[in-house]
């Protein structure tokens, strides 16, 4: 099997053993199809039927000259459904539809050269294509790529665009990984797209869902049921299959699909949703396999892999001895997310419960990454987490808000609508200037009004099923007892509720939104200035002090000085020694050499205590 680049003479491709490649005399059209014997090749103009070839493990093949780039084409089984390339590059006719040859080579890169940039750089800024801009497209993201840059913004993570059936949805509903789905634009215009940013300086990193497929249009069961196995079960029934016996394609096609994003559209980085549903019992876990195949694939630039895993498991975010990461370069940190969030909000509902008041949580999330490291949680009852503190504090990304934390919620509401306007700009303080790798989520610069509501667009009994499973998902909280309130909840069909979700940019021009977004460009050029260039400083976790409750100083370790933090979350003055350090770099709230007031945050850089790295 070939994993490896081609660069053309305009562009880039992913060369790979699923679907339409553009080969010499025309396209190779591939499928993996165990199920069945026979397998036809339909081509849009084209009424007559082409036997593709059985070559044994199950796959078939056919190379034309009667395809081209542009040619439409569906694969047709022996029943005689017709069904897209499960590696389709692109999908006009969403996932129903016929797939699309695409000659990666026709895309001209005007930053070939382009290498990225170190993770010690990144300040991330998460995305939902659809309700970002007016326009909800890649183009459309481009005219707002130097208000980010400007905002200081060094990358952006993109919600997944794998294609979705219907016009709108988060994306985590994607069924043809390959294919960025249509209503955001084609292939050549997330290229362009990429190519903007980095014009600008900016990373693109993009999410990506290997532990599942999306209800609507996944067709692989018909004709490749071993790509699922009952052995495993997910949230979302049957688990994909990467431990059987015939594992092997289907693990090639997620790491085929990481390469091809990676190379084919030069993206910087992958996020690795809900990475803890991805079961496999063999002695190489697939997150090692594709880590390990991208790394020795791609040695050119910088590579960025970030995960999500509710298991804390911080083996995988393990360091070589120069400080490059052995597999994952880092991963979201929900217990920054929640320590912070229960501070501001007072929320102790769920599994806030385990981090509301809880100081000493609050310390070491910020000091260690990992308030949970192997103890138990009372509302799981089982136990989360590894020891983190001998990792990078760069191992973990670190927010008040992303698209889970604001979306899961009944009615969408972001932090700035539960929190006083002095606790969210203290939390801020704390997140934005952290050792950490920060991530804002969009329109939190300017503290958006709008809400961020689950939306998506199936039809027939399923969208019937989504809407009544969103009500019954909130109707066990207290707050929704009320039959009124509880019929307020938004229809995740609604297309009003995706309306309401798209950011209004005309808010910039009023003066409390814009206060807040020059508030944000002030602490991300304190952040460039002083925090990221001395990330690389800090190789292992700091130390914390709690002062009171709510209240701690936390410590890292320099070359030859100190970075210290000291925070009061709460909305009492608290005493605290606090010894006046070298050099101040950001001050949030009243701040005394001997106290703390309500919501004050002081980041400072002491050149006389540091005990070196």
């Amino acid at each position: 099997m070939t994993l490896t680049m081609s660069r053309g003479a305009r562009g880039f491709a992913h060369a790979m053993d699923f679907g339409a490649q553009i080969v010499e005399g025309g396209v190779r059209f591939r499928l993996w199809a165990p199920a069945c014997e026979s397998v036809e090749l339909a081509l849009e103009g084209d009424e007559e039927r082409l036997q593709m070839q059985s070559v044994g493990e199950g796959w078939h093949e056919l190379t034309t000259p009667r395809a081209q780039h542009a040619s439409g084409y569906q694969f047709i089984l022996p029943d005689g459904t017709h069904i897209p390339d499960p590696a389709s590059r692109f999908q006009p006719r969403d996932v129903h539809g016929p797939s699309e040859v695409i000659d990666p080579h026709e895309y001209g890169w005007r930053n070939p050269s382009w290498t990225g940039r170190p993770w010690s750089e990144a300040i991330v800024y998460e995305l939902h294509v659809g309700t970002f801009t007016p326009e909800g497209t890649f183009l459309g993201i481009i005219g707002k790529l130097d208000h980010l840059r400007e905002l200081g913004v060094t990358a952006i993570e993109i919600m997944p665009i794998a294609d979705f059936p219907g016009a709108r949805n988060w994306g985590y509903d994607g069924v043809l990984l390959y294919a960025p789905d249509s209503s955001y634009g084609r292939p050549e215009h997330l290229k362009a797209l990429v190519d903007a940013a980095h014009d600008r300086g900016i990373m693109v990193l993009l999410d990506v869902v290997y532990n599942h497929f999306g209800p609507d249009g996944n067709y692989l069961s018909l004709y490749a049921p071993d790509f699922f196995t009952e052995r495993h079960q997910t949230p979302w029934g049957a688990a994909i299959n990467y431990d059987g016996r015939t594992s092997a394609p289907v693990r090639q096609f997620v790491i085929q699909n990481a390469l091809y994003w990676l190379e084919e559209f030069q993206l910087d980085g992958l996020r690795l949703d809900a990475v803890h549903a991805i079961i496999d019992d063999n002695p190489r876990h697939l997150l090692t396999e594709l880590s390990e195949t991208v790394r020795s694939t791609i040695k050119n630039r910088h590579v960025h892999l970030v995960l999500e895993n509710e298991h804390n498991q911080a083996k995988r975010l393990v360091r070589q001895k120069g400080g490059e990461p052995t597999w994952y370069t880092a991963q979201w940190n929900d217990d920054v997310h929640h320590v912070l969030h229960t501070a501001a909000t007072g929320e102790s509902n769920g599994y806030y419960q385990e981090y509301a008041g809880d100081t000493h949580k609050l310390g070491r999330a910020l000091a260690e990454g990992f308030a949970f490291q192997g103890e138990t949680m009372r509302f799981s009852g089982k136990a989360r987490g590894e020891p983190s503190a001998d990792l990078p504090p760069e191992a973990f990304v670190s927010f008040i808000q992303n698209h889970d934390q604001v979306g899961n919620r009944a009615f969408g509401d972001r932090i700035g609508k539960m929190a006083p306007a002095n606790a969210l700009r203290a939390i801020a303080a704390v997140y934005l200037l952290l050792p950490h790798v920060p991530m804002l989520f969009m329109g939190e610069e300017w503290n958006a009004a709008q809400p961020f509501v689950f939306f998506c667009d199936f039809s027939g009994d399923l969208a019937r099923a989504v809407s009544e499973g969103r009500r019954q998902e909130f109707a066990a909280f207290p707050e929704f007892q009320d039959s009124e309130k509880h019929s307020l909840i938004p229809d995740p069909q609604s297309a009003g509720t995706f309306a309401s979700a798209k950011l209004d940019w005309s808010d910039l021009r009023k003066p409390e939104h814009a206060s807040w977004l020059e508030w944000y460009q002030r602490v991300l050029r304190v952040r460039k200035a002083e925090i990221a260039p001395r990330m690389h400083e800090i190789v292992r976790g700091g130390r914390y002090t709690v002062l009171a409750p709510s209240a701690v100083s936390v410590y890292w370790p320099l070359e030859g000085a100190e970075l210290a933090l000291d925070a009061n979350l709460s909305t009492e003055r608290v005493k605290a020694h606090l010894p006046r350090p070298s050099r101040e770099i950001w001050r949030e709230g009243d701040v005394e050499a001997e106290s703390l007031g309500p919501w004050s945050v002081r980041w400072s850089i002491d050149t006389g205590s540091g005990s070196g790295a």
